[in-house]
């Protein structure tokens, strides 16, 4: 009978006093960051704090917090740079953790207005990142029209950036 009715009490403690999302969930979160192709450094930003949080270069996963405080879901610009690439950014957004609409039945209102707002548990990020990076082409604008008055441009590319299709066409000049 005792044992009963401490576990029927730690029961009432656990769904009273806890956020649903806190116990099934987590507030820090994986997540693996990765291009195309690989080896591109990345930079990870918060924007609210702009306080750089981590770098390294691709692929990797790094661990960060879902929240930017009291029901304040965390926001992340990554950045990447590659040499022969073009500079991008990503703006990586946590979002509603599915196991915080949990407090209905188990958290109450003390897990939905404190415990999972207050340990972040109630945001979740996504768990990758992967973005295709473009390759720099050079482009040099020719001044004088050609015999239809148009201005012509010439844009040098290597060899990979020519589409597959045009690649047959190519005629080696040295």
């Amino acid at each position: 009978m005792k044992g009963k009715i401490i576990a029927i009490a730690a029961a009432i403690a656990i769904t009273t006093f806890s956020g649903c999302a806190s116990i099934v969930s987590h507030s820090n979160w994986p997540v693996t960051i990765a291009t195309s192709p690989d080896g591109a450094a990345f930079t990870v930003t918060n924007q609210k704090t702009g306080q750089k949080i981590s770098n390294g270069v691709t692929p990797t996963t790094i661990t960060l917090p879902s929240s930017n405080g009291f029901f304040s879901a965390a926001s992340y610009l990554i950045q990447f740079q590659k040499d022969g690439y073009d500079s991008q950014s990503f703006t990586l957004q946590a979002g509603m953790n599915g196991w915080y609409v949990g407090n209905i039945v188990f958290g109450g209102l003390i897990g939905w207005l404190i415990v999972d707002p207050a340990t972040g548990a109630m945001w979740k990020l996504q768990p990758g990142v992967n973005l295709t990076l473009t390759a720099k082409t050079a482009a040099l604008r020719i001044d004088a029209p050609s015999a239809d008055g148009k201005t012509r441009e010439l844009l040098v590319v290597t060899r990979d950036q020519v589409p597959a299709d045009l690649a047959d066409n190519l005629i080696r000049i040295n």
